[in-house]
């Protein structure tokens, strides 16, 4: 594999105007250092390039002091402040470099989407563009390999997943070492420090129970009760999960039929090696009784990556009856909808009887190893 792979994202100037925040977050170790220092590399700017965990920084920042914070921009035409999530108040900081120093160009990074969105969102109206970065896609993998050169590794990028140093590196102990130690030192690390969770156990057992359920419907009276916690402090925990970019979920499709299920939630791994990392299950596809949870994940985050980058809104969901009847995915765009069922082999597939009863409108695609690069890219 590259030692660099070209990202979506390259290059970022398209990105980046006077007088406006580029924010640029995503999870852990994808990418986002090293897509900023190769824009940094090339950039004619002046710029000054800060993290958010100095305590300088974070001091000015947060002081809403304009004139120390003119003089902290005095000289540059860009900021740059990575791992901005520590920074207090880090919006009301940004907004006043934007409102204040003509002219000026800021880019923000962080690996948390609860501190970030929540501290940048409201000050930052108006004045803000955003760049979510995945681990790496195959839309990104078509850059570099053919399509069957990728299906030739896709037994491996669904059970290592897609990190960009995972792909760097060779051979099966490496990677999962890798993927093994970047939970247990990066993944949580943002909640544990900025949500005041005192315990990683708890979030790791958590983890565990949905790689075990991925594909299927989560209950939280269940996985309260398998944890010993209440349903309000799992449904916390689940909430900071989604927001540091580790799991994401979506909900039950209907269009208020009795018989359709919308009260779970079925949830995902931004990565399927962070997900057999969490249960540490790195062998063989041939050895695995998951191969269809795993072809699901893998085909639902690199959905999400192809909509996110080509900018295609959609409302996703799943949709599943009370008498067993269910479709892996549904997407609502443009007021029309599409169903799709996911397969590791292809196989003759009849669509649930009660989904063309009450849509008929909507066909349902089966998507398997023989078609699925269309999908995702």
């Amino acid at each position: 594999m590259k030692s660099h792979f070209n990202r979506i994202y390259e290059p970022l100037d398209a990105y980046l105007e006077p007088s406006r925040v580029l924010v640029i977050y995503g999870p852990r170790r994808v990418g986002k250092t090293t897509l900023l220092n190769a824009f940094l590399d090339q950039t004619t700017l002046k710029y000054k390039f800060d993290t958010g965990d100095d305590i300088h920084v974070q001091q000015v920042l947060s002081s809403s002091d304009i004139s120390l914070i003119n003089e902290y921009c005095r000289g540059y035409e860009l900021i740059v402040i990575d791992e901005a999530q520590y920074v207090p108040a880090i919006g009301k900081g940004l907004k006043i470099i934007v409102d204040h120093v003509p002219g000026i160009r800021v880019i923000a990074t962080g690996s948390s989407s609860f501190d970030l969105s929540n501290k940048l969102g409201e000050p930052l109206v108006g004045r803000q563009r955003i760049l979510k970065l995945f681990p790496l896609s195959v839309l990104e993998l078509l850059q570099h390999n053919n399509r069957v050169e990728i299906q030739q590794q896709l037994p491996a990028l669904l059970i290592f997943g897609m990190y960009p140093e995972v792909l760097r590196k060779e051979g099966h102990d490496k990677k999962a070492l890798y993927l093994v130690e970047l939970v247990n030192a990066y993944l949580l690390k943002d909640i544990l420090a900025l949500e005041n969770v005192k315990s990683p156990k708890v979030l790791l057992d958590l983890l565990r129970l949905l790689a075990y359920q991925v594909g299927s419907e989560v209950s939280l009276n269940e996985l309260a009760n398998a944890l010993k916690l209440d349903v309000k402090t799992v449904g916390r925990y689940l909430d900071l999960l989604e927001k540091s970019f580790i799991i994401f979920s979506l909900g039950g499709f209907s269009r208020n039929l009795r018989n359709e299920i919308t009260s779970k939630r079925k949830y995902y791994f931004y990565d399927t090696g962070i997900r057999n990392a969490v249960i540490n299950a790195f062998n063989p596809l041939e050895l695995r009784n998951d191969i269809g949870s795993l072809w699901e994940n893998f085909l639902v985050v690199e959905r999400l990556k192809k909509k996110t980058y080509q900018l295609i809104f959609s409302n996703d969901f799943f949709w599943r009856t009370y008498a067993q009847q269910e479709i892996d995915l549904i997407e609502e765009r443009e007021g029309k909808l599409f169903a799709y069922e996911f397969k590791w082999k292809s196989r003759s597939y009849k669509p649930p009887k009660a989904w063309l009863k009450n849509y008929p409108e909507a066909a349902v695609l089966m998507i398997t190893q023989d078609n699925f690069f269309d999908f995702v890219s």
